[in-house]
């Protein structure tokens, strides 16, 4: 039976809050076996609400299913001890700690290349080494600010405010190419047998994000135009007001310019240069999304979308995150999936949106109780009943009411 690309591969995810820990489920999901190492008093993202029981919230348990838990105080030399045992077993290390904690936890690359060679190890943290930054603390909103995308909200903005997007864009963007660059650095291993440093700053991850469209004038020397992509920073670049709702419509090719007008009853704008010279719409397209704008809210959403359908007319209805499991695409698709916790219930997950044919992820299991695999997971590292009884009672590690 398939159990994943990634079947086989053992992840020690020494990560925390969402960045690290979306990364190392992405790679749960697809077969990793994947041992979440936390502090005695677990990842903070735990306490945060909603929840049904301590040190479960909703949040925790959507980027940290497919994973086991130990608890260790890593400043424990007992602790640090047994850490190097699993490290020895692995196959990649991930941290989220900044350069001087986790050189002060003897856990840097030199330190666990000296364990095993062939580790893949990753660094996830703030900014890249070599800057005055290097060493500062990052969470979302900070590199949401840095790396331009509060800037992106201020020039569609009347006032000119700067805004952070309404979702933790900059962790999961950075935890994305966690994923990837983690995968990449095994697809090494496995040509040449070597292990590997890897390096994924957040600010530098997100500004290179930002920046693919909005370079543009300065991708050239000298400029040949300001910064920032005039199609996505257009006004009018928004759900747009039906009669009875909103809608999402994007016309883009020629021909769809000009069915949209037609649909719009304005003929005349389908040979206007502003819509079949693809140089002038570019210049043109603040102007052109106000025109949609203004003809929306003649007809009923329903209408348009009928309307757009049959001229092949990319548009579709805006969703409220409440509608979202109602979709019908997401249904038929089984997107949406109930899992039973051993201890926290029934639960909605979202599905792994990636498929393999041959080899396709799992959920196999729900978010893990705080140190609820400590024992079991020591024992497979080679740690004896006595060295793990001795680590439990110094207070090095912890394990979990329900799983003792």
């Amino acid at each position: 039976m398939a159990q994943g690309p990634l079947a086989g591969i053992r992840v020690v995810d020494l990560t925390s809050v969402v960045l690290g820990p979306y990364a190392t489920q992405t790679l749960g999901d697809m077969g990793a076996d994947v041992i979440k190492v936390e502090a005695p008093e677990g990842d903070v993202l735990r306490g945060i609400a909603p929840l049904r029981s301590p040190g479960m919230g909703a949040v925790f348990m959507n980027a940290n299913r497919n994973k086991r838990s130990v608890a260790l105080d890593l400043k424990q030399k007992a602790a640090r001890a047994a850490l190097l045992r699993l490290v020895a077993g692995a196959d990649v290390f991930v941290h989220s700690m900044r350069p001087r904690a986790i050189a002060r936890l003897g856990l840097a690359w030199e330190d666990l290349k000296a364990v095993n060679p062939r580790l893949v190890y990753c660094s996830a943290w703030g900014f890249g080494q070599g800057g005055p930054y290097e060493d500062k603390p990052a969470y979302d909103d900070v590199i949401q600010a840095m790396s331009g995308v509060a800037d992106l909200a201020a020039r569609q903005r009347a006032d000119g405010e700067p805004r952070y997007a309404p979702t933790i864009l900059a962790d999961k963007t950075a935890g994305l190419t966690v994923t990837w660059a983690i995968a990449m650095a095994l697809f090494h291993r496995e040509r040449t047998g070597e292990g590997q440093e890897v390096e994924v700053p957040m600010f530098e991850t997100l500004t290179s994000f930002v920046l693919l469209e909005h370079m543009a004038g300065a991708v050239f020397d000298p400029p040949g135009g300001p910064m920032g992509y005039d199609r996505v920073l257009a006004p009018h670049r928004r759900p747009y007001a039906t009669a009875d709702g909103h809608i999402t419509v994007m016309p883009y090719t020629t021909k769809q310019w000009q069915r949209f007008f037609v649909a719009a009853g304005r003929p005349e704008m389908a040979d206007d240069v502003r819509v079949t010279d693809a140089g002038a719409r570019s210049r043109a397209i603040a102007e052109l999304y106000g025109m949609i704008a203004d003809a929306m809210p003649a007809r009923p959403t329903a209408e348009w979308l009928a309307t757009f359908e049959e001229a092949d007319i990319p548009a579709m209805p805006v969703n409220r995150l409440e509608d979202l499991p109602e979709d019908p695409h997401l249904k038929a698709t089984g997107f949406f999936q109930r899992l039973d916790h051993p201890t926290e219930g029934p639960l909605v997950t979202t599905a792994i949106p990636v498929r393999f044919k041959a080899s396709p992820g799992a959920i196999r299991r729900g978010a893990p109780r705080l140190g609820a695999h400590t024992r079991e997971v020591l024992a497979e590292a080679g740690l004896s009943s006595g060295e793990i009884d001795a680590l439990l009672a110094t207070g090095a590690g912890r394990q979990a009411e329900d799983a003792a």
